[in-house]
């Protein structure tokens, strides 16, 4: 069900599991299919850890592949669709700078030569940086995002909940990297960020945003996921501390150097909301409501009581900076007795202006736009699955 202003119609059906979307500048629509590799469980701490997995939605095989959508005739569903890179291993993020396309695998950010208006790209990806995906790889997505200055920046999720695999199985991770693709180079641009997933630039500012999942197990109400600004060189607390100064009395060892330097977020969203997409308004023709601000989708809790997230909310902005609650847009993914019939993944404003969200669950690219009031919207528990 979307916001009183908006509406919203299912772009594409029938697709297997998205998870992120990429808005190519000829309006041409990737979508990446996509989901944790199997492994068979080494060890009571991979059992745990796939059971986790597969409430949260990942025990669907993954298609390993990028799908290209297009809208040919503007009537907001795409009528073309295509394979535009198979064969990958668990793709996620997605950038184009100039005519080299980038996709941020599980362990790999590969670079593809690209065409504009091409619906499949056979030849092989050239390897630029490997990404850690050492087992079991808890957090296996990896976020991706092009600076003005032609450098990548990849989110990279912890391997853990609070680091109870020791902090040699977190080694480059559970931080954002900044890579040169020219050099083929990388290096940690932020770090204590637990699991951090969509990136996006600020557009007043130009500052880089994430959103991060935060830890689990220490109640129903902590501890919150948030919305940050990320700061050059920037140490976010984990493991062990979150929001600012509170330690996490499950982490043993004393850190005082690193815990005295953590930044305290910008902006709580709740605890357990699982904010993985971030997209902020540029370009989006929503109405003076939704026009400065960011989109959020949000995947939903695994085991909180009462659940939480399972919806977009847009976060308004100011001067560079959130003000004000979050005003929920796309809701009702849940069912009456507590069933996901839908999980919002990752947002991207469509080349028309509207907002396109993948919904892992219900296998489809929701597409949201302002409401034109003579045409009902649609209904979220109506929609044929």
């Amino acid at each position: 069900m979307a916001a009183d202003t908006l509406n919203v119609q299912p772009f594409a059906t029938g697709l297997d599991h998205p998870r992120w979307v990429h808005v190519l500048p000829n309006g041409d629509v990737l979508i990446a299919e996509s989901n944790k590799q199997p492994r068979p469980p080494q060890g009571i701490r991979d059992i745990v850890a796939q059971k986790i997995m597969g409430i949260a939605g990942a025990g669907v095989p993954s298609a390993n592949r990028i799908t290209l959508l297009r809208d040919g005739d503007g009537d907001g569903v795409a009528e073309l669709r295509s394979v535009f890179l198979d064969d990958l291993t668990s793709p996620f993020g997605m950038a184009l700078i100039g005519s080299d396309f980038y996709v941020a695998t599980t362990d790999a950010l590969l670079r593809f030569p690209y065409e504009t208006g091409t619906t499949r790209i056979d030849l092989p990806g050239e390897h630029i940086v490997a990404l850690p995906a050492n087992a079991p790889n808890m957090h296996w997505t990896k976020g991706l995002i092009a600076g003005a200055d032609g450098q990548l920046f990849v989110s990279v999720g912890s391997n853990s909940d609070h680091g109870e695999a020791g902090m040699d199985a977190e080694r480059n991770r559970a931080a954002i990297w900044i890579v040169d693709p020219a050099e083929k180079s990388a290096r940690i641009y932020a770090s204590g960020l637990r699991n951090p997933v969509g990136l996006d630039f600020e557009p007043t500012t130009g500052e880089l945003w994430t959103v991060v999942n935060e830890r689990d197990e220490l109640g129903d109400d902590l501890v919150p996921d948030y919305l940050t600004s990320v700061r050059p060189g920037g140490f976010y607390g984990w493991p062990y501390v979150y929001y600012g100064d509170r330690l996490d009395p499950r982490v043993t060892g004393s850190a005082p150097d690193m815990v005295a330097q953590s930044l305290t977020p910008d902006y709580a969203l709740g605890a357990h909301v699982a904010p993985l997409g971030l997209t902020f308004s540029d370009g989006a023709r929503l109405g003076p409501a939704f026009a400065k601000g960011a989109f959020i989708g949000q995947h939903g809790s695994w085991n909180r009581r009462p659940a939480s997230g399972y919806s977009v909310v847009y976060v308004p902005f100011e001067s560079g900076r959130p003000n004000g609650r979050p005003i929920e847009i796309l809701s009702n993914f849940r069912t009456a007795d507590g069933k996901a019939r839908g999980r919002p993944v990752g947002v991207a404003i469509a080349k028309d202006g509207a907002l396109l969200v993948a919904d892992d669950v219900g296998n489809t690219i929701w597409r949201v736009t302002i409401r034109d009031r003579s045409k009902p919207s649609l209904s979220l528990d109506t929609t044929n699955r």
